[in-house]
């Protein structure tokens, strides 16, 4: 493995070029970080069951690659990372990353993470919720900020020779249109890359004359506004949690991981899953950064849920097969 840290007026930056799947990542700073941790460096069946799109976002003819003289990487097929408001999501994300793209040997694809764990700071209003009222109110602050430290990494990681950009991060996409304006290189969407999956998949509808429902459990109103406008472009019907779920069991989870309670969370994400299934939805969509990678791998109830970073892998590592087959 080859790796080498720079700052570049840009904190946290991670460059990677990794060959035969040598790469692990492990961090421990608290209990919910290890579930999500331990969840994700565990063997993924990435083939087997999983959601498979046919095209990704573009032609890589059609790519207008802005290449800076102090490129610090040249390859053409080099991913851009933006680090989310949740550092674990990022990592987790670069664990698919690197073990899908360099399985049967291969080599894995060249990256660029740049990571500011300040972000967090930012970001209070849309990262816990008071109430559910408060949850689907207008919540009225000044995002210029945080779109403006978004879009200065975004612009950074062109320079250092990406040619894609991907943020592993639900609450950064509320502004994806604005961190993209003016971006030369493809800037894949997570929200796109599910609803693209779940297209090709050509499911059934579980209820005659109703249209393929798919269920959204999220705790930010701002994810599940994109999310909806996503899957409604594909002809889903979207099912978001209802005032009482969203009360008494998605709330409650999130406090139970604030709390550092592991079980508890899972036990009540579990449910909102389930309640969701009831509603004759297809599929789950996990849409929260805090419970990636929270159930256990070999639940049952993962069987009906999607891990959108999972398809945002998947959507990732076959554009830098395209680009690559191109050259």
């Amino acid at each position: 493995m080859k790796m080498s840290c720079h700052t570049l007026n840009c904190p946290a930056v991670l460059l990677g070029s990794v060959n035969q799947n040598k790469t692990q990542y492990r961090t421990r700073s608290n209990p919910s970080a290890a579930a999500q941790i331990s969840s994700a460096t565990k063997p993924t069946d990435e083939s087997g069951k999983s959601l498979d799109s046919k095209r990704v976002l573009g032609s890589a003819m059609a790519i207008k690659r802005y290449q800076a003289p102090n490129s610090l990487l040249s390859q053409p097929n080099t991913v851009g990372i933006i680090g989310g408001v949740s550092v674990f999501s990022t990592l987790i994300f670069l664990e698919k990353l690197v073990r899908w793209s360099s399985k049967n040997g291969q080599e894995c694809v060249p990256f660029v993470v740049c990571n500011d764990p300040g972000l967090s700071k930012e970001l209070p209003v849309l990262s816990s919720f008071h109430s559910f009222k408060s949850r689907n109110s207008q919540i009225q602050f000044n995002h210029g900020p945080i779109v403006g430290n978004l879009q200065r990494k975004r612009v950074f990681l062109e320079q250092s020779g990406a040619s894609c950009i991907v943020m592993p991060c639900h609450l950064s996409h509320a502004w994806h249109g604005e961190i993209s304006k003016g971006c030369s290189l493809p800037f894949l969407h997570i929200g796109e890359c599910v609803a693209r999956e779940l297209s090709n998949a050509k499911m059934k509808p579980l209820e005659a004359g109703s249209n393929v429902r798919i269920g959204v459990l999220t705790d930010a109103t701002s994810v599940a506004a994109f999310y909806q406008e996503k899957l409604q472009t594909q002809g889903f019907e979207v099912v978001l949690p209802d005032q009482a779920t969203m009360q008494h069991i998605v709330i409650p989870a999130n406090e139970a991981l604030n709390r550092r309670d592991i079980e508890g969370a899972r036990n009540l994400l579990r449910i909102a899953v389930q309640i969701l299934l009831v509603r004759a939805v297809n599929t789950v969509v996990i849409a929260s950064d805090e419970m990636q990678g929270l159930l256990p791998h070999d639940d049952p109830l993962l069987k009906k849920c999607i891990d959108p970073m999972d398809s945002l892998a998947r959507s990732t590592i076959k554009w830098t097969k395209s680009i690559k087959s191109d050259c």
